[in-house]
């Protein structure tokens, strides 16, 4: 692989910086509010939002909240195994809360029924169908993609009635995408594979506003980044976060 890398290439024919094609399917499911399922190549991934009615946190009496949990299924992968969420499947699901979060891409206020009573829980759920590299990018995707659309459901005397969907939908600010940047030797690589993942010596995912502000990063792997890596990685995540936004629909 690093014999590759050397002359510009990567095992699969691609380029240092260049995406697998991207496959995005809005409202994949029926039942949830709002629904999308992504492929990066051979990775799927589906995200499906729900919402229910609860009462606020006492620090923030007037705000809806917002909740993210990723499965990481072993139909997907024979690393992953059934059973309390892992590690890595925890850290998925930080990854994309903290980015949409810290994007403000909800107006979390507009979620308030009545103050300290009654506010909308947003909650996001991530499944992976199928791991070949790049978790992190797919679910972003499918994750922003499902809350744009979005529906709230009916509500009645403060009963959510699940069957009947209304048209207003959730209130959303432009939403961030995430890319992922990995480091294998003097290499900086976008949209790993599982092969590329297992030989990263750094992992950096970069939330990226739609107006070009970093909104939330994350870095991973077992070796230190440089300031110089960190600048060359942020440049080239920020670059492809323009390319993947213009494939949204």
């Amino acid at each position: 692989m690093l014999n590759f890398l050397a002359q510009g290439r990567r095992l699969d024919g691609r380029n240092k910086d260049e995406f697998r094609k991207i496959e995005i399917t809005p409202n994949i499911s029926v039942n949830a509010e709002g629904s999308a399922g992504v492929k990066i190549g051979e990775t799927e991934v589906y995200a499906g939002v729900k919402m229910s009615v609860d009462k606020p946190y006492p620090d923030i009496p007037d705000e809806g909240v917002l909740m993210t949990g990723a499965e990481l299924y072993p139909l997907s992968s024979p690393e992953f195994e059934p059973g309390p969420p892992s590690i890595q499947g925890i850290e998925l699901a930080r990854v994309i809360d903290r980015g949409i979060r810290e994007a403000g891409a909800i107006n979390t206020k507009e979620l308030c029924i009545r103050a300290g009573e009654k506010v909308w829980m947003v909650m996001v759920d991530i499944v992976t169908i199928n791991d070949a590299g790049n978790l992190f990018d797919a679910s972003g995707i499918a994750a922003g993609v499902a809350l744009k659309n979005a529906v709230f459901p009916k509500i009645e005397n403060d009963i959510v009635e699940y069957g009947t969907k209304t048209d207003k939908k959730l209130p959303l600010k432009e939403l961030p995408v995430s890319i992922t940047v990995i480091k294998i030797g003097e290499h900086y690589l976008v949209d790993p594979t599982t092969e590329e993942e297992k030989m990263l010596d750094a992992r950096l995912t970069v939330a990226v506003r739609g107006d070009g502000a970093i909104c939330a990063m994350q870095k991973g792997g077992n070796m230190p980044v440089t300031e110089e890596d960190i600048s060359a990685m942020v440049d080239l995540a920020m670059e492809k976060a323009k390319e993947v936004r213009g494939m949204l629909p």
